[in-house]
């Protein structure tokens, strides 16, 4: 049996926490290399699999962001941002069992 989040003490699910996402997103775009992720960014879109607190833990993401070159995945961990070498299929895969276990 699943546990959902309500079940696990100290985790919130915090996608629609609008200020941290923008926060998240803009450090994420900060990584992006002008010329090789990106030309233009007027129509990137940033999409989040997952964003949660996780009580002595920190923040927990995955995102991804999509330019007119290419899309680029995210993982937050504490205050930590990583890029990641990821599919479609293993981002897809990923959320899905992070949610399986934290939704």
């Amino acid at each position: 049996m699943a546990l959902s989040n309500n079940d696990l003490p100290g985790e919130s699910n915090e996608i629609a926490n609008k200020p941290l996402k923008e926060n998240i997103a803009d450090a994420a775009l900060s990584m992006l290399i002008r010329g090789e992720d990106y030309e233009e960014l007027a129509y990137t879109k940033v999409e989040f699999g997952y964003l949660f607190y996780i009580e002595a833990h920190g923040i927990e993401s995955l995102l991804k962001i999509i330019t007119d070159k290419t899309t680029a995945y995210f993982a937050v961990q504490g205050e930590k941002m990583i890029r990641l070498d990821f599919s479609e299929e293993l981002f897809k895969t990923t959320v899905d069992g992070f949610m399986d276990i934290h939704g």
